[in-house]
């Protein structure tokens, strides 16, 4: 009998006696032999048979008698099989069997159990002198599957970790290198960018608008940080005062201001000036107007600056002509009061 065994020998549902020992058959056993339900002795040995055995085989409750000797069979014995009460006779020798040989029912009965030379089988009972199962067999695999298993889960959770660290470490250095949106100078001044002054106002939008003045439009902004500014524009050319008494050395000016130039900053001052006590809604005198308070932009255009010690002169309660400061006492700086004096400017020309 050559080629493998046919599947339709489940279909002998009252053989009692199967011999098909040195027939030469190969391939796996079917699994469909555990239907023969009324088989009682089972003669498979001295062919080519390989694969594993059924573990179906524990289904046939009345087999008395199994050989399957002489094969090439590996894998474990069917542990089951010690409930097979009817089973007298396990014959299982010269195959590839591993690793475990178990010691209960039928195989505590080293009279009716033949496993010899399996060189990879281990444990069972004493008797049968198989070496023990420290070594060898499914319980040092499964350690070693639970090693690898342990190993394979530390290794990509130390590396999850590795990957945070540089990405926490990346931001870290990114935030410290870049510029904060507001740094402070000095210890209480911030520097606002363009970009967050336009961001603030709603982009100049017209619901912040406050008002429009000679020298430019009034916008109402709010920021993260809580503190009040006027931004002003600024000014390249520094002050007037640079101009007119620092060396040309230090400030790196190209050459001395032209009559022309000179002539339009004093337009400049005495427009700003006329508007100043004029055309505010308020009167306001700026009590300390001098070279170093007088800013040129790119285009040498002066503006008057710093009203840090600006006096506001409001009318009387009887609407009269009279005027009185709303603040008290001589303002300007210590010693000299600008507005009273008119030689401070005369080095303008």
């Amino acid at each position: 009998m050559d080629g493998s065994l046919p599947t339709e020998i489940g279909n002998l549902k009252s053989l009692s006696l199967l011999d098909i020992s040195n027939n030469n058959p190969s391939g796996e056993i079917p699994s469909s032999i555990s239907d023969c339900n009324s088989l009682e002795h089972l003669n498979m040995g001295l062919n080519l048979l390989e694969g594993t055995i059924p573990q179906s085989f524990t289904l046939l409750k009345g087999l008395q008698d199994l050989d399957l000797s002489l094969n090439n069979l590996s894998g474990q014995i069917p542990k089951d099989l010690k409930k097979l009460s009817a089973l007298k006779s396990l014959n299982l020798p010269f195959n590839n069997l591993e690793p475990e040989v178990p010691t209960k029912g039928i195989f505590g009965n080293t009279n009716v159990i033949f496993v010899n030379e399996n060189d990879k089988l281990c444990g069972g009972m004493a008797k049968l002198q198989l070496p023990t199962c420290t070594n060898c067999g499914p319980m040092k695999q499964e350690k070693s599957n639970a090693f690898r298993i342990v190993l394979e889960i530390i290794s990509v959770v130390l590396g999850l970790l590795l990957i945070s660290s540089f990405i926490t470490l990346y931001w870290i250095s990114k935030s410290k290198s870049k510029p904060p949106s507001t740094p402070l100078i000095g210890d209480k001044l911030l520097k606002l960018s363009y970009k967050e002054l336009f961001q603030a106002t709603g982009g100049f939008s017209s619901n912040n608008f406050i008002g429009f003045r000679s020298f430019g439009s009034v916008y109402k902004g709010i920021i993260d940080q809580d503190f009040k500014a006027l931004v002003y524009e600024f000014m390249p050319n520094g002050s007037l005062d640079d101009w007119l008494h620092l060396p040309m050395e230090t400030h790196g000016h190209s050459g001395n201001l032209s009559l022309l130039q000179r002539l339009n900053i004093a337009i400049d001052v005495a427009s700003a000036l006329d508007y100043l006590h004029y055309h505010c809604c308020t009167t306001i005198v700026h009590c300390d107007l001098k070279p170093s308070n007088i800013l040129l932009d790119s285009d040498m255009t002066a503006h008057v600056s710093d009203f840090g010690l600006a006096r506001l002169l409001l009318e009387t309660d009887d609407n009269s002509s009279r005027t009185q400061p709303s603040t008290i006492g001589t303002k300007g700086s210590i010693g000299y009061v600008a507005l009273g004096k008119k030689n401070k400017l005369k080095t303008l020309f």
